[in-house]
C-alpha cells in the first residue's frame, strides 16, 4: 500500500506504506508513461506472483507464518529499544512526518488572534494526537494484510528472497513483529485515535456537524483502506489517499472556527493532491503486486495511456487550481505566486515521468513539490494574516 504519505527520512513516504519511500533505487520503465515495473515487464521476475503461496491471485491465500519464515525472516525485535523501533517502524513513522504539516497549514490559516487562544491550541493538540493513532492504525493493519495476502513479500523480495526495497521498513518481513503483535497495535492505535478525535470535539470551542461528519468518516474508513472493507480492493484507494488527508485540515479548522473559508478549502483540497500525485506513482510502480492480490488501483485497470492520462489530469488540476483560486478570489490574488515554484515541480515530475517512465524518480519529485508547496501556502498565510 502507498497512503500518499511522501515523507521519508533523509529522502523524499503516505497512504507511508507498501510501496516504499524514495530512496529506492530507481528502475526505468522503458518507454513514455510505461508501467513501472507493470504485469508484463515483472512476469519473469516474480514480482507479480504471491511468494507466500506461489499464486497470483486470492487475497488472503498465503498464510502468514509461511512469509516470516522466508529468506527475509530475521530474530523477533527485542529489549525496549528494540520493539519501540519495530512497532515505529510498522507504523511508518519516519514515512508519514508530512502529513502532520496539516497542522502546520491550518494553523497558520488561522487569524493571528485565534492562532494562540488557550482552547485553539487545546484543540489542535488533541487533534494532533488521535491522527497520530489512526495513521499508525492505517499503516498497521495494511502490513498485516500485505502479509497475508503476499503482495509485500512480492513487492518487496525477488525470486530467491532477493530483496527489491529496503525491508527494514517492513518489520512483518523481516521477522521483528509477528502478526498478532501488529494486529494488536493497530487495534490500539485506531482505540488512541478515537478516544484523542473524541476529546478534541469536546475541547474544540466550534463543534459544526459538517467537521464531525467528516472527522467520523475518516475515522470510520480510514483504517479499512486493506482491512475490513478492504476499500482500496473496490476501487476507492485513491479517494481515500486524497480525502483523508483534506480532511484532516478541514476538521480541526472546523473545530476551532466553526466555519469553513474558500481559501482553506483550497489549501485542503490541494494538500490531499499533492499526497495522491505521490501515490499514483508508487502505485504505478506496484502493478504487479497489487495485481496479483486484487488491489483495484488506477494503475492496475488502466492501460500504460490511460494511467498516464490520469497522473496527466491530477497535474493538470493542480495547476488550474492553484491559479484559479486566485482568479476567482477563493485566494488572495497573488497566492498562485507562492505556489510558483510548486507548479514548476510538479511539471517537471510529470514531463520527465511521460518521457521515461521512471515512477520512483517521479515519487521522489513528488515529495519534493508536496514539501515546496505546502512551504508555500505556509508563507501565503502568514502574509497574508500579516498584512
Amino acid at each position: 500500500m502507498d497512503t500518499g504519505s511522501p515523507s521519508g527520512a533523509g529522502s523524499p513516504s503516505g497512504a507511508v506504506g507498501r510501496s516504499g519511500t524514495g530512496t529506492d533505487t530507481p528502475r526505468r520503465a522503458g518507454g513514455a508513461g510505461a508501467r513501472a515495473d507493470g504485469v508484463s515487464a515483472t512476469r519473469t521476475s516474480g514480482a507479480g506472483t504471491d511468494a507466500a503461496s506461489g499464486t497470483r491471485s486470492g487475497a488472503g491465500t498465503a498464510p502468514s507464518a509461511g512469509v516470516s519464515s522466508g529468506p527475509a525472516a530475521g530474530p523477533p525485535a527485542t529489549g525496549a529499544r528494540g520493539r519501540l523501533v519495530a512497532y515505529a517502524r510498522l507504523a511508518k513513522f519516519e514515512f508519514v512526518l508530512d502529513y502532520y504539516l496539516s497542522m502546520v497549514v491550518l494553523w497558520t490559516a488561522l487569524a493571528g488572534s485565534v492562532r494562540f487562544a488557550p482552547d485553539t491550541l487545546t484543540t489542535l493538540l488533541l487533534f494532533l494526537l488521535g491522527e497520530v493513532g489512526v495513521i499508525s492504525a492505517v499503516m498497521a493493519l495494511d502490513d498485516v494484510n500485505g502479509i497475508r495476502d503476499g503482495s509485500d513479500r512480492a513487492n518487496y523480495l525477488g525470486t530467491g528472497g532477493t530483496p527489491l526495497r529496503p525491508l527494514e521498513r517492513k518489520p512483518l518481513l523481516t521477522g521483528a513483529l509477528t502478526v498478532d503483535q501488529a494486529t494488536r497495535f493497530g487495534y490500539l492505535s485506531l482505540l488512541w485515535g478515537a478516544v484523542f478525535w473524541t476529546a478534541a470535539a469536546l475541547a474544540a470551542p466550534e463543534r459544526p456537524l459538517w467537521a464531525l461528519v467528516v472527522t467520523g468518516l475518516v475515522l470510520f474508513a480510514g483504517f479499512q483502506y486493506s482491512w475490513g472493507l478492504k476499500l482500496s480492493y473496490r476501487g476507492l484507494g485513491e479517494v481515500l489517499i486524497m480525502g483523508c488527508p483534506l480532511v484532516i485540515v478541514v476538521a480541526p479548522y472546523g473545530l476551532v472556527t466553526g466555519h469553513l473559508p474558500a481559501t482553506v478549502l483550497v489549501q485542503a483540497v490541494l494538500f490531499g493532491l499533492w499526497q495522491i500525485l505521490v501515490s499514483c506513482y508508487s502505485n504505478t510502480k506496484d502493478i504487479s503486486g497489487d495485481a496479483a492480490v486484487g488491489r483495484s488501483t488506477v494503475a492496475v485497470h488502466a492501460s500504460a495511456r490511460g494511467n498516464l492520462l490520469f497522473i496527466g489530469a491530477l497535474s493538470a488540476a493542480d495547476l488550474l487550481l492553484t491559479v484559479g483560486a486566485s482568479a476567482v478570489g477563493w485566494a488572495p490574488w497573488w497566492f498562485f505566486a507562492a505556489l510558483l515554484p510548486e507548479m514548476a515541480l510538479r511539471l517537471r515530475q510529470f514531463t520527465s515521468f511521460s518521457r521515461n517512465g521512471d515512477a520512483l524518480l517521479a515519487r521522489r519529485r513528488g515529495v519534493v513539490a508536496f514539501r515546496t508547496g505546502v512551504a508555500g501556502i505556509v508563507l501565503a498565510n502568514l502574509i497574508h494574516f500579516a498584512s
